[in-house]
């Protein structure tokens, strides 16, 4: 199986790559702000699902379609970058009525209004389309394989859990520090509707980001 030196280096990696933000965080401390802890929460674990969906799927051959296939890794970029566009447009036209939906939330025992369900599985849908991780999966994580020990997707669904524990603890981090300081803002109807809107801006700033960055070849 996987080397200790092979895993502490890519563990290595792993961290230096999940320290600088990427679309990841910036979608989490959206959500946050826009509807607060739960919905941050619910939306990290669906991010990381999605990100080792992403994970399993290029263990079993996809990293090498995506590889070679300039079209189909723009495809999964923009559906992602369009997706984000979407709840950021959402979050921001609703942003006058995160006051009522707060209120909402407490009288049900703090579940927001888009369900958890639901909210998991946007993260999910995101971790899956997020560039960074598509390309973090496809070209770094197969570098740290030894085909000569064999059992080669067994080696990297067991790598593949190092970024995915990192970033559940480090994503659940910004998204509690995003929460707590919406909640100062909840004590205004008008500071609230402003970090809402603020939260709406950041996922639709992202997307564009997303569409705009990255592989191009």
């Amino acid at each position: 199986m996987v080397s200790t030196d092979r895993f502490l280096a890519f563990t290595a990696m792993s961290a230096l790559v999940i320290v600088i933000p990427g679309p990841s965080v910036l979608f989490v401390v959206g959500r946050a702000l826009a509807h607060g802890r739960r919905t941050a929460v619910a939306t990290v674990l669906g991010n990381v699902a999605g990100s080792y969906l992403m994970i399993v799927a290029v263990s079993f051959g996809l990293g090498s379609v995506l590889e070679r296939s300039a079209a189909m890794f723009l495809a999964v970029k923009l559906a992602g970058a369009a997706y984000l566009v979407f709840l950021g447009v959402q979050a921001f036209r609703h942003r006058k009525q995160m006051k009522a939906a707060a209120i909402g939330a407490a009288g049900t025992g703090g579940r927001p209004a888009r369900g958890d369900v639901r909210t998991v599985l946007d993260g999910v849908l995101v971790g899956l389309t997020n560039p960074k991780g598509i390309v973090f999966a496809a070209a770094v994580l197969p570098q740290f394989v030894d085909h000569a020990a064999g059992h080669v997707p067994a080696q990297m669904l067991l790598l593949g859990l190092v970024p995915i524990g990192i970033g559940l603890v480090t994503d659940t981090l910004w998204g509690l520090t995003a929460s707590a300081a919406r909640t100062w803002f909840a004590r205004s109807d008008r500071r609230l509707a402003m970090i809402g809107g603020a939260g709406g801006c950041t996922m639709i700033g992202l997307g564009v980001t997303v569409a705009l960055t990255g592989r191009a070849d």
